[in-house]
């Protein structure tokens, strides 16, 4: 037991879940996390090097069945392919997590069709074709999530590309909420603010080789921004996420959740 933190029975014992973007980071978080719960857990990366390290620390850690993929889900042929995979191996899909890499910072000057397009493929159209390829094999009373961003509620100044395919999630998320609904099947969306993983640390590196300061100058001021002081820890925003998918949920669907120590200002 986590010194200081309530335990609930998430109710997730048995249940399959496919998590994506899951060999570091956020990902890796929430698959641990419900793998930790008792799920069955199927992860994907580009990298499959990485990935199946990640499995096999998982379920060193959790006692519990894992199994990696190499995907990349700006592809739909890979998509499709851990669908089947997972499906093949346990027979469903409880538990659908969507998650990819955030696409390159940068202005609106600095990208041509063709980076609109991959950021499209890969952080938004990734999410229709997951929810697609999966929806025949999820039982009634399914759960699906997508990690879109805090840009959702409060865009971030100089990511344009996340900025927009974000909030695209976000109106998918609480479309398919209404449309799901009639079989149970809960959907929502997770929007992290800054936690201290690598993504966040090679943005918070790239603001400060923009301005000609310290990394730990640029840290400083983002974390003054938080109420809590601090950035989150990953860990922190995997109990929350292992709760929305669990049998515990069962009354959250179309919502779209800050999950950010307090930044954004916004209600």
């Amino acid at each position: 037991m986590t010194e200081g933190v309530c335990q609930v029975d998430f109710g997730l014992k048995g249940k399959i879940a496919l998590v994506t973007a899951a060999s570091r980071g956020l990902g890796r978080a929430i698959a641990e996390k419900l793998a930790e719960e008792g799920a069955r857990v199927a992860i994907c990366s580009r990298d499959g090097e990485r990935i199946q390290q990640a499995a096999a620390e998982i379920a060193d850690a959790t006692g519990t069945d894992v199994v990696s993929f190499e995907a990349d889900v700006s592809k739909s042929e890979d998509i499709e392919r851990a669908v089947r995979e997972t499906v093949s191996r346990w027979g469903k899909i409880d538990i659908l997590l969507c998650n990819a890499g955030g696409p390159p910072g940068g202005k609106l000057e600095s990208f041509d069709d063709a980076a609109w397009q991959k950021a499209f493929e890969t952080n938004l159209l990734s999410v229709v074709r997951l929810i697609r390829a999966t929806l025949p094999h999820m039982p009634e009373g399914g759960r699906i999530l997508a990690i879109a961003s805090s840009s959702v509620k409060q865009p971030i100044p100089g990511l344009i590309l996340s900025n927009t395919m974000r909030a695209g999630v976000a109106g998918l998320m609480k479309t398919l909420a209404e449309e799901l609904g009639p079989r149970g099947i809960l959907v929502n969306t997770v929007c992290p603010g800054r936690f201290d993983t690598d993504r966040v640390r090679e943005l918070d590196r790239a603001k400060a080789s923009a301005r000609g300061i310290p990394v730990e100058e640029v840290r400083r001021s983002l974390e003054a921004e938080i109420p809590l002081g601090r950035y989150g820890r990953p860990e922190e925003f995997a109990r929350v996420v292992a709760f929305l998918a669990s049998e515990a949920n069962t009354y959250v669907t179309g919502s779209t959740l800050l999950i950010d120590g307090g930044m954004v200002k916004s209600f």
